[in-house]
């Protein structure tokens, strides 16, 4: 146990899961789509869809989306700095099923140069979260180290050639996880590393023949 886990996160209350972890949703998923996006469509699941107007979720939620941590104290007028930089966004209620946490958020994000993303991440508890799914893959990703993330064809050397390119560049691989559709299919991974990953690492990993996309995630406040 420990400090953050007696008294909870440094933030703008008035909770945890439902403030300080929206806007480290919002953190997240902006830097998985790897630019301040121009437009998010924003859909709240279950808890979040019920309180967040009681809880500022959703000023929270917008507030991450700008880069701003849990204890920015603009987070209670994030939408008039939103609207005054140009971002376009709306939120939805949606039912995701009975198996999904209820504090989760569906991100669909646009940036300036036409890049996109569809996010899904729940609030987990104390501020911390939890990414489930990128683009349709599953991952499992908490924003607490940087990640390189992929998506490919399930091909036998893949993984070995991704790490061998991360060791050759003196990037220590902290954590692994490999999902899959089915044996075959399309696969993706998350890569934890101690530190970043520079752009011709990316651009590497990139040029594996089985390799369909791959995106590097800072980690977040």
């Amino acid at each position: 146990m420990n400090i953050i886990d007696v008294i909870g996160p440094v933030m703008i209350g008035p909770s945890s899961s439902h403030t300080a972890g929206a806007a480290r949703l919002g953190l997240l998923a902006a830097s998985i789509l790897g630019t301040k996006p121009v437009k998010a469509e924003i859909f709240l699941h279950g808890s979040f869809a019920e309180t967040h107007k009681g809880h500022g979720t959703d000023l929270a939620i917008v507030a991450g989306l700008m880069g701003w941590a849990p204890d920015d104290e603009r987070i209670p007028e994030s939408f008039e700095y939103a609207n005054n930089a140009g971002l376009d966004f709306c939120f939805n209620k949606i039912d995701l099923g009975s198996a999904t946490h209820p504090n989760t958020v569906l991100f669909k994000l646009e940036g300036p140069n036409g890049e996109s993303c569809e996010i899904v991440g729940s609030s987990i508890g104390g501020g911390q979260v939890r990414i489930t799914e990128i683009d349709g893959f599953p991952v499992e990703l908490d924003g607490k180290l940087p990640a390189v993330i992929t998506n490919h064809d399930d091909r036998r050397g893949v993984i070995a050639m991704v790490s061998s390119l991360l060791a050759n560049m003196n990037v220590n691989i902290a954590t692994m996880r490999v999902f899959r559709s089915n044996k075959g299919g399309l696969a993706s991974m998350v890569v934890e590393c101690d530190s970043a990953v520079d752009s011709s690492v990316l651009k590497a990993i990139g040029a594996i023949p089985a390799i369909r996309s791959v995106r590097f995630v800072d980690k977040v406040q």
